[in-house]
């Protein structure tokens, strides 16, 4: 007979572990977590498609399968180690706690049967002694029914995971973006102790080598302990926002709370209401045992500013080209993914042209390569030396800086109002605005090879700040056909004419 799982000894790197929910938002951001760990990864996927545009998918096994059938989970389970249990059915609609409980089920069985020697499971923080809204009451008896598998598992019960991405974090940031003033249930003074979802991860790849005579439940928790109401106002400090206007009223209930939600943020309404009901909740670790398998790390856990301010980094210093188009590179947990929902990451407003150009990739770059300065800007001049009036009354720079050099451009050359951020000769411009904004601005321009012309493609990107982004946005849209599909059809023109012809603004 095989060993019972109790008496193996405890997994270590070089270990097969398998991922379920690899394509959400904890499972993708843990598997390259346990990757640089030295785990061997296998991970379920009910739709394997999804996993090949991930970075780490040629350095995993994939098993085609569902967490629901029994058949899939003995394929999958088969040599396992340690499992991570990261599915569940919220914005699956009603019965989404009958599907989580059954699935639990199937999963603890199978792990038994196979002799896997520890189960994972991300849970959610929530009081001992009150009765759980709906969501929080499924997370529990979830991880009861692992517990009670017959095989060693963790149970880590988080609250609001900060990160973009994380469903909470997204619903809290677009609420204080959106809204400079607003009234909220009662319950926005609740007590909550947020935690970075880069210290998730850890907590998550530390509970695979705990010791196999410890199954049980942990809380863990950031270092800060916050009321919603002072998380959305240190949201705002951190992003450069005013400080919200905020009104608690006793009759919004998590009902009505939740299609207010769903009418000012993109999160779906299915995924919204559960977690605006987990809200009534005080949500506070009640101790801290797992800091003796899994010690902080020496720089310590990061504070809310500090995992806010990570979130919003890599919208600050954007990559633009790859991290908001549909590139497998892999970034810091903190960062949205590829991958991620649509609603995922904050509001990024794109006004995206490409055409066929009739000349050759060279001519056309040096046409993208010339712009601004003594060149123009290939678009209706009026309106851009309107606006530059306009922004140096402001105190920005307007179009009085030219260009250093009339047809070369490096990265931190001044152009005009923008500043160039990047620069791939022949393929690819980018430049960020550095005009008065009530947001970050990019231009980017690019030359991409086609048989037997090349594409233009241009893209103005605009992240708003707050609700006076957003309106500048769609007040200034009317002209975008102007501007940017102007300046699209002359620096084609100016290209298609080759050395003769001549860069006018019309």
């Amino acid at each position: 007979m095989p060993p019972t799982p109790q008496a193996r000894s405890r997994p270590s790197a070089g270990d097969l572990v398998l991922v379920t929910g690899a394509t959400g938002y904890i499972g993708g951001r843990l598997v390259p977590e346990l990757l640089d760990a030295g785990y061997a990864v296998r991970v379920l996927a009910r739709h394997p498609e999804r996993i090949a545009s991930r970075s780490w998918a040629d350095d995993v096994e994939v098993v085609p399968g569902d967490a629901t059938s029994r058949d899939d989970l003995r394929r999958a389970l088969a040599g396992v180690d340690v499992a991570y249990y990261l599915v569940h059915a919220l914005g699956a609609g009603r019965g989404f706690a009958d599907r989580d409980r059954a699935t639990a089920r199937g999963f603890a069985t199978v792990a038994r049967e196979r002799g896997v020697r520890r189960v994972v499971y991300l849970g959610g923080l929530h009081p001992a002694d009150e009765r759980l809204s709906p969501h929080l009451e499924s997370r529990r008896e979830v991880g009861e029914i692992l517990l009670d598998g017959g095989v060693p598992t963790v149970v880590l019960r988080a609250a609001v995971i900060l990160g973009s991405g994380s469903a909470s974090f997204e619903m809290m940031r677009y609420l204080t973006e959106r809204l400079p003033a607003m009234v909220a249930p009662r319950w926005i003074d609740n007590r909550i102790q947020p935690i970075a979802v880069r210290d998730v991860l850890r907590y998550l790849v530390g509970a695979a080598s705990i010791p196999s005579d410890v199954s049980r439940a942990f809380d863990i928790g950031g270092p800060d302990v916050l009321t919603y109401r002072e998380m959305m106002q240190r949201y705002a400090a951190v992003a450069g926002l005013r400080p919200r206007v905020i009104r608690a009223v006793p009759v919004l209930t998590p009902g009505l709370a939740s299609h207010w939600v769903g009418l000012v943020t993109p999160v779906p309404p299915a995924i919204a209401r559960p977690l605006v009901g987990s809200l009534v909740h005080e949500v506070v670790t009640q101790e801290d045992d797992i800091k003796a398998y899994v010690p902080d790390p020496p720089e310590g856990m990061l504070g809310f500013d500090a995992a806010v301010e990570l979130a919003l980094t890599r919208i600050r210093d954007l990559d633009v080209r790859t991290s908001w188009t549909s590139a497998s590179t892999q970034g810091a947990p903190s960062d949205p993914l590829p991958q991620d929902p649509d609603w995922a990451g904050g509001s990024l407003l794109v006004d995206d042209r490409s055409r066929e150009v009739r000349t050759t990739p060279e001519a056309l770059w040096t046409v993208v390569e010339g712009i601004g300065g003594a060149h123009g800007w290939y678009s209706w001049r009026l309106g851009w030396v309107a606006r530059g009036a306009m922004d140096r009354l402001f105190g920005g720079p307007g179009l009085r800086r030219g260009r250093r050099h009339p047809h070369r451009l490096a990265p931190g050359d001044a152009l005009d109002w923008w500043r160039v951020e990047a620069v791939e000769p022949g393929h690819l411009l980018r430049l960020r605005a550095e005009m008065r904004l009530p947001g970050l601005a990019w231009l980017e321009l690019s030359v991409e090879p086609g048989d037997p012309y090349p594409t233009f493609r241009q893209r103005a990107i605009f992240y708003p700040r707050g609700l006076l982004g957003q309106a500048y946005w769609w007040a200034i849209s009317p002209f975008h056909g102007i501007v940017f599909g102007g300046m699209q059809r002359n620096i084609a023109r100016a290209a298609e004419a080759g050395p003769r012809g001549k860069a006018h603004d019309k």
